[in-house]
């Protein structure tokens, strides 16, 4: 069986971060292992309280991880502080890992900075350089290219501006955008757009976590990025499309639709 490390923070009420990210693996057949950057107090209304894992916590869970069962794929999340980003960042080095999708959880749904400006140039130093794939959504493209994106034509200026700092390649996701949800993967040298679905559904806590760990799936898999990319659209797409109504603020997904509820 392939598997996939997911290294994020803990969302108590299920519907995005680690929990989210294991509910992904384990609907793509794959096996789940995690390590935990911070507990959250979380829900559907928003995020109540945080509390940061150690550097030195965080560095014995992927110690132990890389130690026994080795990960075909690895997905990063939320990385508060500049330590945690180091201490992954040089676990990540010293494994040799692979095929790695960073979700660069920059930027809050509110629109609140979520990494003061020195993480977030150690994420780039120490994260981006690793990474196989980022999936930035369109406000983090914005802090991390320095521009304003509102249009197609932005979202692809916007990509090979934040290419240089990337190892592997950027996938701009369009859900923000006003025109549509179609994302945009650039290699350094190719652009390929991966035409979104709108799904009238306002309950999308944890899209980008999903997204980002339906990916790692593929590559765990041993499916080219492309490929990834396009599977993960898809089974997000029917997450969004199945129509999970909880909580009182904006919901989660049904991460597992394929599955009938045990009667």
């Amino acid at each position: 069986m392939k598997t996939v490390l997911t290294i994020a923070g803990s969302d108590c009420s299920g519907g995005a971060g680690i929990q989210a990210d294991l509910k992904t693996i384990a609907a793509h057949g794959l096996y789940g292992m995690s390590a935990i950057t911070a507990l959250t107090a979380q829900n559907t209304t928003g995020v109540y309280g945080i509390f940061e894992t150690t550097g030195e916590f965080l560095a014995k869970q992927l110690d132990c991880i890389f130690q026994d069962i080795y990960p075909d794929a690895v997905k990063i999340g939320m990385a508060a502080n500049k330590e945690l980003i180091e201490v992954i960042g040089e676990k990540l080095k010293e494994y040799h890992a692979k095929n790695i999708v960073v979700d660069p959880v920059m930027v809050s749904t509110s629109g609140s900075r979520l990494l003061n400006e020195d993480a977030q140039e150690t994420a780039v130093n120490k994260l981006f350089a690793l990474a196989d794939v980022i999936t930035p959504n369109i406000p983090e493209a914005e802090v991390l290219s320095g521009m304003s994106i509102h249009t197609k034509q932005d979202m692809s200026e916007a990509v090979k501006i934040i290419f240089p700092n990337v190892k592997g390649s950027v996938l701009l996701k369009g859900g923000h955008a006003v025109e549509d949800a179609n994302d945009l993967l650039y290699d350094g040298e190719n652009e390929h757009w991966y035409r979104g679905k709108r799904v009238n559904n306002p309950n999308t806590h944890g899209t980008g976590c999903t997204l980002s760990s339906a990916i790692a799936c593929g590559l765990a898999a041993g499916n080219s990025l492309s490929e990834s990319v396009d599977q993960a659209k898809r089974y997000i797409t029917g997450a969004l499309e199945d129509g999970l109504d909880l909580g009182k603020g904006s919901g989660p997904m049904n991460h597992m639709y394929q599955l009938k509820e045990l009667k």
